[in-house]
């Protein structure tokens, strides 16, 4: 029961979705009024960058071998994942969260790409660190800066996403697919470059 309870985690906070997670508390918190038309077409446009193509190109890379699980269990097979995710960041830096609309947004993207390329980086020397808390730790940090920047009480909120932050990291660890050190540099590979690009928009 426990180990389907874990596993279950580990689907349900996948690091796709966090990006898209981060947007809609955006949209939900922020104070200045925002266009629903707008909110929904960056939703859907980000829901197709972030979540659809990435799964499209995971069945694409499995069919030419690159990868032979969703799993992506060694370093070797992150790698092309990894730099196709670099792509797509970039592309919706460049398409749907451009600064002079959504200055928040886009450093929460800029630091997703930091993170990203550092992820990157160590796989190339074959360390496998923990997209799962890379993921998790920096929306969690941009919910901390959200709240200070808007003035806003979301403590409920953070003690959520505390106890999640906590779930993940034990769901990784009973599956066995890191080590305390993975997870632990994942964690700061996540929550560092959201901390330092607080300082351009906060």
């Amino acid at each position: 029961m426990i180990d389907r309870v874990l596993r279950s985690i580990s689907f349900i906070f996948h690091p796709l979705i966090m990006p898209l997670l981060g947007v809609v508390f955006y949209f939900a918190k922020s104070p200045r009024f925002i266009p629903i038309e707008i909110i929904r077409a960056k939703l859907i446009s980000l829901f197709i960058l972030t979540i659809a193509l990435p799964i499209l190109l995971y069945y694409l890379l499995k069919t030419l071998g690159k990868v032979k699980s969703i799993y992506l269990e060694s370093t070797k097979e992150r790698i092309f994942p990894l730099i196709l995710n670099v792509l797509v960041i970039l592309l919706v830096l460049q398409r749907i969260v451009k600064p002079s609309q959504f200055i928040e947004l886009y450093y929460f993207f800029v630091g997703i790409l930091i993170s990203t390329l550092a992820c990157l980086f160590l796989a190339f020397f074959k360390f496998k660190t923990s997209i799962h808390m890379i993921a998790i730790s920096g929306v969690f940090m941009f919910f901390i800066a959200l709240s200070i920047h808007f003035n806003i009480n979301i403590n409920g909120t953070l003690a959520l996403m505390s106890i999640i932050t906590g779930a993940v990291a034990t769901s990784r660890l009973h599956l066995n697919a890191h080590t305390y050190k993975e997870l632990i540099i994942g964690c700061f590979i996540g929550l560092f470059p959201q901390l330092v690009l607080v300082n351009y928009w906060l």
